[in-house]
């Protein structure tokens, strides 16, 4: 390939992922400054300077800009790191990194992931859909680590897989950290500290 159409084709690329990065800073925007408000394309294209059908030819749809909101949060607020915490040889140490690594995350956008879980209620087939997709992920995690646990004999004595699975769901959901961070004024490295132990001793021998 010439070098010169391999120079056009990394500008466009770049234009394309600028595009693409204004549309997801516009949405984040939005649900900042107006909460509580629906998120509406043509809103979030004219926040952009964007025409509305570039949005859906980034996106696809409506739901598609959610679930790339969503993962797009997940990722700049740690999820890789979350996640390879999570899979340390020693499950039990994956459970310290992992709950820490939640807390970071959520904590890193939590005004904006409140907006998204409490609109995913009103608006269920976009803002809803997005949810459910990030929730099913967090329920595989939680089964894969309670599995590694069990495996490893850290279980208490008469705790199986499933239960200990139940456990992580709650004490990894946004609304355990929001309780914690919202409405009891604590601070990320205290919501951490709280929920390593509750975890440890609700699982661990």
């Amino acid at each position: 390939m010439p070098p010169t159409r391999k120079y056009e084709q990394r500008l466009r690329a770049r234009a394309a992922e600028e595009t693409r990065r204004r549309i997801l800073d516009a949405v984040y925007q939005r649900l900042c400054d107006a909460p509580s408000d629906p998120v509406s394309v043509d809103k979030v294209a004219k926040l952009a300077e964007v025409s509305r059908s570039t949005v859906y030819t980034v996106f696809g749809s409506r739901g598609g800009l959610f679930d790339a909101l969503g993962m797009d949060l997940l990722h700049r607020g740690g999820f890789t790191d979350m996640v390879r915490a999570v899979l340390h040889p020693d499950a039990r140490e994956g459970l310290r990194g992992g709950l820490r690594g939640n807390v970071l995350m959520y904590a890193a956008h939590r005004d904006v992931l409140r907006a998204l879980f409490s609109m995913a209620q009103l608006d269920a087939e976009a803002v809803g859909g997005a949810v459910q997709r990030l929730e099913r992920g967090r329920a595989e995690g939680m089964s894969g680590l309670a599995g590694r646990l069990a495996e490893q004999g850290v279980l208490r004595d008469g705790l199986t897989a499933a239960h200990a699975t139940n456990v992580l769901w709650l004490l990894t959901s946004f609304d355990s950290f929001d309780l914690l961070y919202t409405g009891r004024a604590m601070q990320p490295d205290r919501i951490i500290t709280t929920l390593v132990s509750t975890a440890e001793h609700a699982l661990c021998s």
